[in-house]
């Protein structure tokens, strides 16, 4: 396969983090972008496949809120004072 180029805009904060972390695991920004992009397109949506989401998908009432889910956290724990 051969390799091509790609002009990617970031902030210089990203850029010098992402340069860190490249750094400290012994590779290159180009490496981790190209590994993250091999990545993305070989899972698609990563969750979607995981058996956790399969088993809950569908399990609350399509008419509870997050209203509902807070109170329910409130009761169980308590709430913050």
């Amino acid at each position: 396969m051969e390799d091509t180029k790609l002009t990617i805009r970031v902030s210089r904060k990203v850029l010098e983090e992402a340069k860190r972390y490249a750094r400290e695991n012994n590779t290159t920004v180009t490496r981790l972008v190209s590994q993250y992009l091999e990545q993305v397109s070989i899972q698609g949506d990563p969750l979607a496949k995981a058996p956790i989401v399969r088993r809950l998908s569908g399990i609350l009432s399509p008419d509870i809120t997050i209203e509902d889910y807070k109170k329910h956290l409130e009761e169980k724990y308590g709430s913050e004072a």
